[in-house]
């Protein structure tokens, strides 16, 4: 099955969807991050379900409705999109931005997910004001960006006469997008973590051993938030499990997904 391209309207903004595979059905939310493509994992996705794959207004090209700068509209969208697709039983999958994005749907309506695997999301405080709970990406040197976001730091150019065109394109569109939804407070919502007890679905959290931009300490307190949910600690990864080891993550996924079908 070839991919289908659809892209809607809601309230101003153009919502853009690619969607290859066939099976179960299965919306991922791409990390959104500058430093990480993850679109060759959506891409395995597809040997295993109907992978639905959504670009949020900001991170591709086209006009944003300047009155979107919330996680919340983007969550909303997405319901929207679900709705539209009359979707059901769909296997959530959101990594770090995405995963953000994938809890703040959770926590306004579970009706429509057979399971949830969020890979390293941010969107909580789990310390204390003055705990940084989430690295300052932004402010990082592109050393010290790659040592924290990756367990093999070779894995991001960060010259950027070396990528193409395309590559640098994406990179521009996600660091302003990110800045425009998640800066202040920076990538979280100080509500959510008292909320994510209403996600009713079956949460797994997958987290790099090695990520620096988020702990796994973090990901553990945020994952005990969420009743039953589990926490599958992935080795020789960072930030991105699923770009450094994308085998490990699938079948960690996989055999979750699979128990709740």
């Amino acid at each position: 099955m070839g991919e289908e391209a659809i892209e809607f309207e809601v309230d101003g903004s153009k919502l853009s969807v690619a969607i290859s595979g066939q099976g179960r059905n299965i919306l991922y939310l791409s990390a959104g991050l500058w430093f990480v493509d993850d679109s060759a994992f959506a891409q395995r996705l597809t040997a295993h379900g109907r992978v639905i794959l959504p670009i949020a207004p900001g991170f591709g090209p086209g006009a944003v409705n300047r009155r979107w700068n919330s996680v919340d509209d983007i969550a909303y969208l997405y319901l929207d999109l679900i709705d539209r697709l009359k979707l059901s039983n769909v296997a959530l999958v959101g990594a770090s931005f995405g995963g953000w994005v994938a809890a703040q749907m959770a926590i306004k309506s579970c009706a429509s997910f057979s399971s949830i695997t969020l890979i390293d999301p941010v969107g909580v405080k789990v310390g204390d004001r003055f705990a940084r709970d989430i690295a300052d990406f932004y402010g990082l040197p592109d050393v010290e960006l790659r040592a924290r976001a990756y367990a093999d730091p070779s894995i991001f150019e960060a010259d950027i006469k070396k990528i193409s065109d395309d590559e640098l394109g994406r990179r521009v569109r996600s660091r302003e997008a990110l800045a425009r939804y998640g800066w202040s407070p920076f990538m979280h919502d100080p509500k959510l973590l008292s909320r994510v007890r209403r996600i009713c679905a079956p949460t797994q959290f997958i987290w790099g051993a090695q990520d620096r931009i988020v702990t796994p300490d973090y990901g553990r307190a945020y994952a005990s938030h969420i009743a039953g949910a589990s926490f599958t600690l992935i080795d020789k990864a960072g930030h991105a499990p699923q770009v450094e080891q994308p085998q490990a993550v699938l079948d960690a996924f996989i055999s979750f997904a699979d128990a709740y079908r």
